[in-house]
């Protein structure tokens, strides 16, 4: 199967209404080519799964700036006014998840896990609605995996199969939203040929990897 596809393609699987993981931390190692083309495909409805929403001019910021995200879940919104001004507004819903619970609600499902426990949140707003288990005296918040139809993630060297390398910080989210999505579109910063990447930086194996678009960000 040639995974490789134009980003008009990829972008053709995403619809009104889907859940959508775009990896990044703060724009780094956000795949900036599918995200434009999001918005000119101009899907609407969107809720986003993401570490934050970057900068009103950057990656996921953006999609917010166009109104075309109804809900976000995230760990940050602080560096993008924008998404404080809707939430403010009513115009979107913010679900804030700590950074590490969010991490590791996305891994579960990856991992085929049905949630996990941590004791993070306990006695703020973060457990309100939530399953509490209490273990050895100590209680616990039942946090639960996190899925979505698509997942947009990025990496500096991709080869044909999908076998994914990632530049640094680059890596954050990317990996683990790669094994919790329905389709994962990749975005690489360089295409090469299979064997041309160590199978020693080889961060996300090709088995997850649906379709390779090549980015000009």
């Amino acid at each position: 199967m040639n995974k490789l596809v134009s980003v008009k393609d990829a972008i053709n699987h995403i619809k009104d209404g889907m859940t959508i993981m775009i990896g990044g931390f703060l724009g780094v190692g956000t795949p900036e080519s599918l995200v434009d083309a999001l918005i000119e495909k101009g899907v609407k409805d969107l809720t986003i799964i993401c570490n934050d929403t970057a900068f009103p001019e950057v990656g996921i910021g953006k999609l917010i700036v166009k109104k075309m995200v109804k809900k976000v879940i995230t760990s940050h919104i602080g560096t993008n006014p924008e998404t404080g001004r809707q939430y403010n507004e009513k115009e979107l819903e913010v679900e804030l998840v700590p950074q590490g619970t969010l991490a590791e609600r996305i891994r579960c499902m990856g991992a085929g896990l049905g949630g996990f426990l941590t004791p993070t949140g306990i006695g703020t707003i973060v457990e309100e609605g939530k399953e509490k288990i209490t273990v050895e005296g100590r209680k616990y918040i039942l946090e639960l995996p996190l899925k979505a139809d698509v997942a947009l993630i990025k990496g500096e060297k991709i080869d044909k199969k999908g076998n994914i390398y990632y530049d640094k910080a680059a890596r954050n989210f990317n990996p683990l939203m790669a094994m919790a999505a329905d389709v994962v579109i990749a975005e690489a910063e360089e295409i090469v040929e299979i064997g041309e990447i160590d199978p020693n930086d080889v961060m996300t194996p090709g088995i997850f990897i649906d379709m390779i678009v090549k980015g000009d960000k």
